[in-house]
């Protein structure tokens, strides 16, 4: 147990080492959600109106709006950084040192996911600080009440990380994986308009947006910071954690990349 809770202290400490060291890497993280929230919503405020939903108990800004979604924006972009990481460390050999560890491997790619959410959800606390200045607050204890949405949402978008990571084999294809993977997942999803608004303008639109597993987290933080629990949001972002984590398990399987070596 010493030597489990040691490696996790170890990678964790790795993590916010690097992310101290980066300052750009927080800057970046915080500009993105804000250049939506400040400039894209100001724009997109007259065009497009919001009816009274779930889990709003009157009508509510634009800009209001999209703070959960903005939320997820950040997990999902660093959790992608993450597993960004991993494909450096695999070039530069680190990530063979660290699974040599007589550890199990699983322990030690969720000591990596660990770490990783805790960045991410100081980032988001940071993000709503910052909307607060700017007068688009939530409940109080919304903020409280909005930590597990966000662990259990950066524990997905982490996992889905390690899992593009075990695919990515070198650097310059990271840029490809942003167009085809993030973003259709932050655009295809209720961060930005809510689901009956794609209904509107198409059915397979929406369908696509209410199987999207980001659309789940998002509609999980945003239930979470108004005190209210969506129970079907939390199962699809659970399931959708485990299927990322045993496809991330398969990926970093020693079996399967000394045959994927032989072959």
């Amino acid at each position: 147990m010493t030597a489990y809770l040691t490696s996790l202290r170890a990678i964790v400490l790795r993590e916010a080492l690097r992310f101290i060291h980066q300052r750009e890497r927080f800057i970046a993280a915080l500009v993105r959600p804000l250049v939506w929230l400040l400039v894209f919503a100001a724009g997109f405020r007259a065009a497009l109106g919001l009816s009274i939903i779930p889990p709003y108990q009157t009508y509510i800004t634009y800009e209001t709006y999209i703070v959960p979604g903005l939320c997820g924006m950040i997990l999902l972009f660093n959790g992608m950084q993450s597993s960004l990481s991993l494909v450096y460390d695999r070039e530069m050999g680190s990530m063979k040192l660290l699974l040599t560890s007589p550890l199990p491997r699983g322990w030690l790619l969720f000591c990596k996911l660990a770490g990783s959410t805790i960045i991410s959800i100081l980032q988001v606390y940071a993000f709503l600080a910052i909307a607060a200045a700017f007068g688009i607050t939530m409940p109080g204890w919304g903020y409280v009440a909005v930590l597990p949405a966000l662990l259990v949402a950066g524990l997905m978008l982490g996992a889905l990380g390690l899992v593009l990571s075990s695919l990515i084999k070198q650097l310059e294809n990271f840029a490809g994986v942003m167009n085809f993977v993030i973003f259709p997942m932050f655009f295809l999803s209720s961060a930005l308009y809510p689901l009956w608004k794609m209904a509107e303008s198409s059915e397979l639109l929406h369908d696509i947006c209410a199987v999207n597993p980001f659309t789940h987290a998002v509609e999980l933080i945003r239930f979470a910071l108004y005190l209210q629990f969506n129970g079907a949001a939390l199962g699809w972002t659970c399931l959708a954690a485990l299927v990322f984590t045993g496809a991330a398990l398969l990926g970093y399987d020693p079996a399967r990349t000394r045959m994927g070596r032989k072959t």
